[in-house]
């Protein structure tokens, strides 16, 4: 397919919270206040600033136009976010996450607006998605432009790109842009590898001892979704779906009316994206997808399911929906409570139970054949 430029959306770029349908991840959602580290002396602290208002906003705009990280939060988990242009800056993210160098980022942008500045050659069936589904638990992997580098990018010809449907994270998005900024590139908030954070105390538990002075934490309430977003790579013919989530493979499919391509343990595709790696949402404890969990071991599962006798149940969500938005939580609650074993019981369906599968599998160390109904 001819790609092309996007034309602007029928709200332009008002500010507006712009959702499609069916999706509700946009949702307004209170900001509750502002982490910042502060030194004093030798002395490192976090000091917690209440009602994080619109100045509060611009604060933190600054402090990534001036090269710090702000970790703040999104409908599908918490992501750690830098200058995409700044290449120190993001070095830093590297270094704060332990993540490998040649591993890519999202840059995040407030608008589909501004894709062409990142983005070329862009198929008619992205555009198509990027109107539906923007804002959105959906980052689009296409032909890079030059404003993408290698630092951004791992040495690749294409670019991840996401607008997310978070009030927070859009006004932060829009108001760095005000400020002369053009995306934020961001990954999940917390060492590579591990259980990505739906929380602000979560980001401050994983990264705490990773920040300094000038970096900052936005509040915004516990993750909507829950998993990360759903990738997807439009640099070919058909989209392929390299990493499931809340855009699922059906909607996709009736969207655009073809049947799409998913990636397996036996039919790779050689785009490397966030979220790809074998093992990877891992806790300390082990997770166990089967099996009978004994006393003192960890258990999540659907509500049906009753807890086994001596068994710490970590988190029981009656829906797909909640077992998605809960899951992290009951796996870093396991390593809070120091367990070395966690059982679970995998959601079952086509939805979002196929993402949740998949960061299981991970978790577990394990691969799932991707478009499989857990």
């Amino acid at each position: 397919m001819k790609g092309r430029r996007p034309r602007p959306l029928d709200d332009g770029d008002s500010g507006e919270v712009r959702v499609s349908g069916h999706l509700n991840w946009a949702k307004p959602i209170g900001i509750k206040r502002v982490f910042c580290l502060i030194q004093s002396a030798t002395i490192t602290y976090m000091n917690i600033i209440s009602n994080c208002t619109e100045s509060a906003i611009k604060e933190a705009a600054t402090s990534l136009i001036n090269g710090n990280l702000v970790a703040f939060p999104t409908e599908t988990v918490y992501g750690l976010g830098a200058d995409a242009r700044n290449e120190k800056a993001v070095a830093r993210i590297y270094k704060v996450k332990g993540r490998p160098i040649d591993h890519p980022l999202i840059v995040h942008i407030s608008s589909i607006n501004n894709l062409h500045k990142w983005a070329k050659d862009i198929p008619e069936y992205a555009v198509k998605l990027a109107r539906a589904f923007w804002p959105g638990p959906m980052t689009l992997i296409l032909p890079r432009t030059n404003l993408a580098e290698d630092f951004i990018t791992g040495g690749q010809d294409n670019v991840g790109i996401r607008v997310p449907a978070h009030a927070v994270a859009l006004s932060l998005l829009k108001e760095f842009e005000a400020q002369g900024g053009l995306g934020v590139a961001a990954p999940s908030a917390n060492r590579f590898g591990k259980v990505s954070p739906t929380c602000a105390d979560d980001v401050k538990a994983e990264l705490f001892d990773y920040l300094n002075s000038n970096d900052l934490i936005l509040d915004g309430g516990s993750s909507l979704v829950g998993v990360e977003s759903t990738i997807i790579n439009c640099t070919n013919t058909i989209p392929t779906v390299l990493r499931p989530g809340a855009i699922t493979s059906t909607m996709i499919s009736d969207l655009l009316g073809i049947k799409i391509k998913e990636v397996t343990k036996n039919n790779s595709d050689r785009v490397r994206a966030p979220g790809l790696l074998e093992s990877h949402y891992s806790p300390k404890a082990k997770v166990y997808l089967s099996g009978t969990p004994e006393t003192g071991d960890g258990f999540i599962a659907l509500s049906k399911f009753p807890t086994p006798p001596g068994v710490i149940r970590l988190a029981s969500p009656a829906t797909n929906e909640e077992y998605a938005r809960t899951l992290y939580h009951g796996l870093r609650l396991a390593d809070s409570k120091k367990l070395s074993k966690v059982f679970v019981i995998e959601p079952v369906g086509n939805d979002i139970a196929v993402a949740v599968c998949d960061r299981l599998q991970k978790a577990a160390g394990q691969i799932l054949e991707q478009g499989k109904m857990c």
